[in-house]
């Protein structure tokens, strides 16, 4: 599924974002930036050693990276130029501003990207395998996110939705559809 919005392409892909033909493609990582299961997981296996030499640099640097925020490696041997890694809340029913702090990895997701000139991404399903966010809410705030940062920012030409597994892909083409987007 592919749409035109403002000078921004949205397209929707049910697949493995490492395989994505993106600049840039998001890694929804844990605090240590040292890899783990999932999305995380799967991009630093794809990518190689390059990119984990980059996350313990940035360790060494700031410590790792809190939950909302995002920090850029190199893509490795990925089809992309950069990852950018964000740290999505743990789900605690809506108790710990989860849905602020999911809203806050999208925002600085594409504030990074637009200081890198990165021009497409590729966004994985944030929060939503073991940090147990709920599917519906997760992507309400992402695609929310996403509109309200184009509309106002033309410097990505191409955002792809990249969701690995069937529920999230039905939940976004239902959203897509529903909102114009």
């Amino acid at each position: 599924m592919r749409k035109e919005y403002n000078p921004t392409s949205i397209e929707l892909i049910h697949g493995d974002i490492t395989k994505s033909e993106v600049d840039c493609i998001v890694n929804a990582a844990n605090t240590s930036l040292l890899g783990g299961g999932g999305v995380d997981g799967a991009i630093h296996r794809a990518g190689g050693s390059e990119i984990l030499e980059q996350c313990k640099q940035i360790r060494a640097r700031q410590g790792g990276c809190a939950v909302g925020e995002a920090v850029i490696t190199t893509a490795g041997k990925l089809n992309s130029k950069y990852v950018i890694h964000t740290i999505g809340p743990v789900w605690n029913d809506g108790k710990n501003n989860e849905e602020e702090k999911l809203q806050s990895c999208y925002i600085n997701i594409l504030e990074l990207a637009c200081k890198h000139n990165i021009r497409s991404i590729a966004f994985p399903n944030i929060s939503t395998g073991i940090y147990r966010f709920p599917k519906i809410v997760a992507a309400q705030i992402a695609l929310k996110s996403v509109k309200n940062y184009i509309e106002l920012h033309s410097a990505i030409d191409r955002i792809q939705f990249v969701c690995f597994d069937e529920e999230n892909y039905q939940i976004y083409q239902k959203m897509l559809e529903e909102s114009g987007m």
